[in-house]
């Protein structure tokens, strides 16, 4: 198996309500409520870790509520590069409402001096040369600007790691400018940073060629439940995810990227790479918390993805 760093800049101490229906300016009881040190970065890694990798972990981490994640970390064995800061990590409030609806309510993240930048570069300059492949993933917390993740960007491709990104607005506009090896934004997050409408396959297609032509290697656009959509030179797939019901949608994406770079630095055939990414996905949607938890479910929602062609032009 391969040895993967994660970064998630501005990690977070998910706490997720879980309720009936939301009812706002009213009182609501809640039905279940669960907290968990995560982060896109940090979330890609438990699935990483559960496919059989070596993960190493890192970003900025509050001083002030440091508990649950260094927990998380000794759990799962990683490998610790977080760089800590004073302040605490935010807190993501995650309202699920029995529908799978989720309505978010994100902190800020701790500020992050020149120091405390200046420390990751250092500390990653040291350790990520002896990765096969980095995952950049999530927003950016205050004192970090999305020039300065293109950077960051630029240096880990400079030591031979294959750079995955997962980031939306101005922290993945500034990312593509260099070029990663792979992206995995959702349709709206696509048409933001490109200035075009991604609403069909057609959409889909034209923004991927975009992409691909600027040096980017592999363009998975995740669409919900209609599906996930793969493009690549000579290779434009499909997968679309048999019905599930739906505990909370927190997770999806950042189970889809690990099962992605799984199957890439595990050369798998493309179907069986989509294939199980997707279900890795959809099996994310049916429980609170992250991880591959339930390998015979996995089996079967692997076995009932459905893999179809896309049409190529342009790409």
């Amino acid at each position: 198996m391969a040895k993967i760093l994660t970064l998630t800049l501005n990690p977070a101490l998910d706490i997720t309500i879980s309720l009936d229906r939301l009812r706002p300016g009213a009182v609501n009881r809640s039905q279940a409520q669960h907290s968990h040190a995560a982060g896109k970065g940090l979330n890609v890694a438990q699935v990483l870790a559960d496919l059989g990798h070596s993960v190493t972990v890192g970003g900025f981490l509050g001083l002030d509520n440091l508990a649950p994640f260094e927990a998380l970390i000794a759990w799962r064995g990683f490998a610790d590069c977080f760089v800590r800061v004073p302040g605490e990590t935010r807190s993501n409030i995650k309202l699920v409402e029995a529908d799978g609806q989720v309505t978010d309510i994100n902190g800020p993240g701790p500020q992050v001096d020149e120091a405390a930048r200046d420390a990751l570069l250092q500390r990653l300059a040291e350790v990520a040369p002896g990765h096969d492949a980095v995952v950049v993933a999530g927003s950016l917390p205050r004192g970090i600007s999305p020039e300065w993740l293109r950077e960051l960007l630029l240096m880990l491709k400079s030591q031979g790691l294959k750079v995955a990104l997962d980031s939306s607005g101005e922290a993945l506009r500034a990312g593509l400018e260099a070029a990663p090896w792979l992206v995995k934004p959702n349709t709206e997050e696509l048409g933001e940073v490109l200035g075009q409408p991604v609403l069909d396959a057609a959409g889909q297609r034209a923004a991927a060629q975009r992409l691909l032509a600027s040096g980017v290697e592999h363009v998975v656009v995740s669409q919900g439940e209609q599906g996930v959509s793969w493009f690549a030179a000579g290779l434009a797939l499909h997968a679309q995810p048999s019905k599930v019901r739906i505990a909370s949608t927190v997770g999806a994406g950042d189970s889809l990227v690990a099962g992605m770079v799984h199957g890439l630095l595990q050369a798998e055939a493309p179907a069986a790479t989509l294939r199980r990414a997707t279900a890795i996905a959809a099996q994310a949607v049916t429980q609170v918390g992250f991880g591959i938890h339930d390998r015979e479910q996995l089996a079967r929602l692997e076995a009932a993805v459905h893999l179809a062609e896309q049409q190529e032009e342009g790409c």
